[in-house]
Parts: C-alpha cells; sequence; structure tokens
C-alpha cells in the first residue's frame, strides 16, 4: 500500500501568530460554501469572519496578507469579477478579487474540523448500531432478491450500511482509548472515581450482554447477501448512485474499488475471509478484562475505605511519638503500652491435677500450667468435645435422583406431546398444559430469532441439540392461531412448524417401514 503523503503547507495556517485568524478566515468560506457562496469579496470576508465569531479589529492591510498568505499555500484561490460594473477605483481594488477555497484547502478545513470533533468526542459502544448493520443486511438480501427494487433503493441501503460500520468503528476506537486512559488513571478524587468506574463496569456489561449473538445475525446475513452477489449489489448501487461524468478519468473505477474495500471490512469485523477471529470477538474480549480490571480497581477502592490506616502508617505514628517523648522512663512505657503482653489472661487456669501440687511449695518450684495460644489471640480457651456425627446424605441423595427421574420424564412426556411428525399448523395444539406451551413459545422464539434461508424457513435448535424447530410464515389470510392452558389462552400467528425430536414420529416412521418391509 502507497504511504499517504501530506502536503508539507497544508496545515501551516495552524501555527504562528496568526493561526486563529487563518482557521477563522478558512471557517468563514466553509459557511459560505455551505450557503452555495463559492467566491467572496474583501467585504464579503470581513462579513463572514463576523458570523464565525472573529470580533478583533482587522484593518484591510492585515486581512489582505492573511488571504496572500492562505493563496501562497495554496488553500485559496484568488480570481478577477469581470461581470461587474465599478463606479470608483477604490471600489474596483475592494470588489474585482474574489476569493475561493480550493480543494486544498477543502481538506485542510475538514481535517481541522475532524481533529477538533475527536478531541470533543469520547466514543460509545452502541448495540443500536449492530442492530441497524444487521437489518440494513436484512434489507439488501430482500431487495436483491427482487429485480423489481429500483437501484436507488439499493443505493441508499448500501451507504446506510458503510455509515453504520463507519460510526462503529470510530466509536469502538476512542471508546478504546478512553477505557484504557480510564484503567491507567489514578485521580486524588477515590469517590469520583470510584462512581465513573461503577457506571464504566454498568456500560460494559449492557454492552456485551447478547453481543454473540448479535454478531452471529450478522456474519449469516452477510453469507446470504454473498449468495446473492457482491458484485451485482456493487454494480446496481453504482447504477443507483447517479454519478456526474467527468473530463478525467472514470469515476466508477475508484467509487467500486471503494465498495469493495469497505465490504472487506465488514467482513473482518464479522466474517473474516482467512477464518481468523472476527473483530467484534476481540472487542468482547477487551471489555470482558476491562470489566475484571475495574471490578479489581474497585475492591482496592473500597478496602482503602473500609481501612482508615494501616500497619505502616501505624508504626510511622509510633516513631514519631518516640521521637518527642520527654524522658526515658517515658520510652518504656510507651515500649510497654505498644508491645508489651498485656493483662495475664492465664491468671484463672489452674493444674489438671491441683492435688499433685502442694499449697506450701514456692509458685518458682510448682509445675507450669500449660497455656493455650488460642488465649491470646482470642481470649478464650480451647475445649474439646465429641466429634459431630456424619450427617446421612441418602435420604437426600435418592430424593434428588427422584426429582431428576421425574424432571426427565416430563420432559420427554413435553417433546412427545409436541412432536409434529412432519409439518403442521400451530393452531392444531389446541390445548396444552401450561409447561408444555412455555417449551414451545421457547422453541418458536429461538426459531424467529435466526435468519430465514433462501426458501423463508426459520430452523433452530435447543441447547443440547436434541430437538429441532422449523417454522414457516402463515399466510396472509390465515386466521390467529389459539391454544388454551389451565392459566389462560395464548393468541399468535398460525405458524407453519414442524418439530423433530429424537425417536419422535419422524424418526419411528422410517424404521417402522423398515419393519413392514421386513416382515
Amino acid at each position: 500500500m502507497e504511504a499517504m503523503r501530506v502536503p508539507p503547507e497544508m496545515f501551516r495556517f495552524t501555527t504562528g501568530e496568526r493561526a486563529e485568524l487563518y482557521v477563522a478566515i478558512l471557517h468563514a468560506f466553509g459557511e459560505a460554501n455551505e450557503r452555495l457562496e463559492t467566491a467572496l469579496g474583501l467585504d464579503d470576508v470581513r462579513a463572514r469572519l463576523r458570523s464565525v465569531g472573529w470580533l478583533d479589529p482587522l484593518d484591510d492591510k492585515d486581512l489582505t496578507e492573511a488571504l496572500g498568505s492562505l493563496r501562497d499555500w495554496r488553500l485559496l484561490d484568488v480570481t478577477q469579477n469581470h461581470a461587474e460594473n465599478y463606479r470608483t477605483a477604490d471600489e474596483y481594488e475592494r470588489r474585482n478579487l474574489q476569493y475561493s477555497l480550493t480543494k486544498r484547502g477543502e481538506a485542510a478545513l475538514a481535517g481541522v474540523v475532524h481533529a477538533m470533533g475527536v478531541l470533543a468526542s469520547t466514543g460509545a459502544l452502541q448495540t443500536a448500531v449492530l442492530d441497524a448493520i444487521a437489518d440494513r443486511l436484512g434489507e439488501l438480501v430482500a431487495r436483491l432478491g427482487d429485480p423489481g427494487v429500483p437501484d436507488r433503493r439499493i443505493f441508499g441501503t448500501l451507504v446506510e450500511l458503510e455509515g453504520h460500520l463507519e460510526a462503529l468503528r470510530g466509536n469502538t476506537k476512542q471508546f478504546n482509548g478512553e477505557l484504557q486512559r480510564l484503567l491507567r488513571a489514578e485521580g486524588a478524587d477515590q469517590e469520583t472515581f470510584r462512581e465513573v468506574k461503577s457506571a464504566t463496569v454498568a456500560y460494559l456489561q449492557e454492552f456485551t450482554t447478547n453481543l454473540e449473538q448479535r454478531a452471529h445475525a450478522i456474519a449469516n446475513r452477510v453469507e446470504l447477501v454473498e449468495e446473492r452477489g457482491v458484485a451485482l449489489l456493487h454494480h446496481r448501487a453504482l447504477v443507483g448512485a447517479e454519478l456526474p461524468p467527468t473530463s478525467g478519468d472514470n469515476p466508477a473505477v475508484a467509487w467500486l474499488e471503494l465498495r469493495r474495500a469497505r465490504w472487506e471490512g465488514l467482513r473482518a469485523w464479522f466474517l473474516p475471509v482467512d477464518g481468523g477471529t472476527p473483530r467484534v470477538q476481540q472487542l468482547f474480549v477487551v471489555a470482558r478484562r476491562a470489566i475484571i480490571a475495574l471490578l479489581q480497581v474497585l475492591d482496592r477502592i473500597t478496602e482503602s475505605r473500609r481501612r482508615s490506616t494501616s500497619a505502616a502508617a501505624d508504626f510511622r505514628e509510633l516513631a514519631r511519638w518516640f521521637a518527642v517523648a520527654p524522658a526515658e522512663e517515658d520510652l518504656h512505657l510507651l515500649w510497654s503500652t505498644a508491645f508489651g503482653l498485656g493483662s495475664a489472661r492465664h491468671a484463672h487456669l489452674a493444674h489438671p491435677d491441683p492435688e499433685l501440687v502442694s499449697s506450701s511449695s514456692r509458685w518458682v518450684d510448682a509445675p507450669p500450667v500449660e497455656v493455650s495460644a488460642l488465649l491470646r489471640s482470642a481470649g478464650r480457651t480451647e475445649r474439646f468435645s465429641r466429634t459431630g456425627r456424619v450427617r446421612d446424605v441418602a435420604a437426600v441423595k435418592a430424593a434428588r435422583a427422584e426429582s431428576a427421574r421425574a424432571e426427565r420424564a416430563a420432559l420427554k412426556a413435553a417433546w412427545d406431546r409436541l412432536d409434529t411428525g412432519g409439518g403442521t399448523r400451530l393452531s392444531r395444539f389446541g390445548r396444552l398444559d401450561h409447561e408444555v406451551l412455555e417449551r414451545l413459545l421457547d422453541l418458536l422464539g429461538r426459531a424467529l430469532t435466526a435468519a430465514p434461508d433462501r426458501h423463508g424457513v426459520h430452523r433452530a435448535t435447543t441447547g443440547d441439540g436434541r430437538v429441532e424447530v422449523l417454522v414457516r410464515p402463515p399466510g396472509a389470510h390465515r386466521e390467529q392461531a389459539v391454544l388454551r392452558t389451565p392459566r389462560g389462552v395464548f393468541t399468535g400467528p398460525d405458524y407453519d412448524i414442524e418439530i423433530r425430536t429424537p425417536g419422535g414420529r419422524a424418526a419411528r416412521r422410517p424404521q417402522r417401514a423398515a419393519e413392514g418391509a421386513t416382515g
């Protein structure tokens, strides 16, 4: 890839004593361009400067020199206005020269505006952008399959998709930079930092919820678009773009190259060509690591607030007391107070057999009394008693095993009840137990959240992969399905569904056919 080279004088206007004036002049021309005024005279520039906030006094000489410098740097172009009628020489000098932005000037102004926008923004992780990308891809899948859709609508949808992808990339980079700076920050006001870090942890946890499901849905729809044909997509979008004719190179070549590069960027985020790790998965890993790091910082802040002092601080304070003690007796008193044994907690202890100790003997000659270490640390002596009985958990294990068998039996009965043995309508179920209805609605929810295949069929399986459900949309004139349970009535679209369970009707049908052929 050829390295980008910025012209050396392109941003020279941002330095020097007149930098603020240069920037204000370029902003004045940018505001004029928004109003479709491409050329400004000297008086027009002065009026526009006041509208962009330049209120300092400025004479004609300084303004002309500033415009000349911008012209020397090829940021402005100057032409003569031959269409005006001039009554005086002074009017000719003021209105004859017309200044306008060059292409390099427009790029320099856009660069400054973008830089200031980046400095003012903080970035964000928005699940709404991921949902918007998935929605635009779904629209492209539907519209590419319909030849009657105008090419302009395909172009508009593709531009919206690229805009959402660019917003995702830009916001993610800025937010990641702010996040890493937050992880490295150590502020004096720990209360403020604690609130910011707590809010960031909640924000990251909310973003990572269902992130893998959203990324998987986007990857599926990228594959569906590629099945329709990315080349067809770009060709129809090019027709809908209605590029203007130019005298130079064909603009369609550069336009298509940019579309292909952005599509490769979309694949790099959600479905890499080389089978590597998608960037959205790397974003998930970074977010989880940041959550762990922030929680550790919050624990340290909480622990420091809970413990008002530390051992090191205590020793430093004690050293200051030793330094200011007036006499040696005070030093001894301070030492015994800080490091002495304290009160004699073992004075009430006696020998195991007091009769062996003569009352007339001196305490120095008496055998020692065993003192428990627990008495010093906890203020109480050890007490030894019988070991507690080991609890018999046989009954608990039997009850849990019986509960597990009952749960498996209920689950098998529910799957047997829901096994359709082929395609059927949702309304055919009629009346169901409430638990069976909950499992049916769970299967429908799993299927309807998955992207449909080329035939419009939604397909999903349970977590263990043993039960599969296929859902087809109902007809336009079909009535609503009504399912009754002991707890109430459920009403919804009358989908065509097919539920396949291991050992169910669909699995037993070939077996019965084989047994009949054998018999």
